[in-house]
């Protein structure tokens, strides 16, 4: 039985890698397309689960720079499936105060996909209750190499002083510098690495790893991911003496 406890550090920002739409079509003797679409079902049963639970952040990673090296009838039906998922749920976003925010170089994606990913974003940018982060063509390297370059493009304009560079003003040139670093990051399907998400933030990130495939990822594997993170003690360097004097 899940002992999540509502009240009781629940994570502020939650980061998922939603692996496993393939594998879970062909254990259903299925296209790569309908894991796709069932894969789409899990996005509604988490989003809708985070927001009960009092989730503020929630950043999916739904389409990776390397993702274009994938057959391209596989990568229109994605962009076609990300299209209709923001239409069909835009309703249900504004009903529950969730705002849409995008990471990563949306200018590739076809002009029809930018414009309803603007509208619903433009729809929503008031909204106070949640915040459904989808990273978009994104990668954590080139996330990092941008930063850079706007860092130097700053400093020799004069906008910036090199002596000012820091970890804390390096994070505001991040595509995610409006949001906190993830509390604790996901990864569907049996697989232990990063891909090359959110590199920088995950400093300090709890990681949780599943053998569940992302579209059979639901309510009760989300339950059980955020009662593994209530049970670890996040010290941040410190020692496990430290944060119970802190925390007395």
């Amino acid at each position: 039985m899940l002992m999540v406890e509502k009240k009781a550090r629940i994570p502020e920002h939650i980061a998922i890698i939603m692996d496993g739409n393939g594998r879970w079509a062909q254990r259903h003797a299925l296209g790569r397309i309908a894991g796709h679409k069932k894969g789409a079902e899990a996005v509604r049963t988490v989003t809708r689960t985070c927001r009960e639970m009092g989730v503020k952040y929630l950043t999916l990673y739904a389409f990776s720079v390397d993702n274009w090296s994938r057959p391209s009838v596989e990568v229109d039906a994605l962009m076609k499936l990300l299209a209709q998922y923001l239409e069909s749920e835009l309703a249900e976003m504004q009903q529950n105060g969730i705002r849409l925010n995008i990471i990563g170089d949306i200018r590739r994606l076809k002009s029809s996909v930018r414009e309803k990913i603007n509208e619903v974003r433009r729809k929503t940018e008031m909204n106070q209750g949640m915040v459904l982060t989808l990273a978009l063509n994104y990668g954590g390297r080139e996330d990092i190499t941008d930063a850079a370059k706007r860092i130097l493009e700053d400093i020799l304009s004069g906008r910036f002083a090199q002596e000012d560079l820091n970890k804390d003003t390096f994070v505001k040139y991040l595509a995610t510098s409006n949001m906190p670093d993830p509390d604790l990051l996901i990864r569907t399907s049996g697989e232990y690495r990063l891909s090359n998400f959110l590199l920088w933030q995950t400093a300090y990130t709890e990681f949780y790893f599943t053998e569940v495939l992302w579209p059979d990822f639901g309510r009760p594997e989300l339950l059980s991911a955020i009662e593994d993170f209530q049970k670890r003690e996040r010290r941040f360097g410190k020692t496990s003496d430290q944060i119970k004097k802190g925390s007395s």
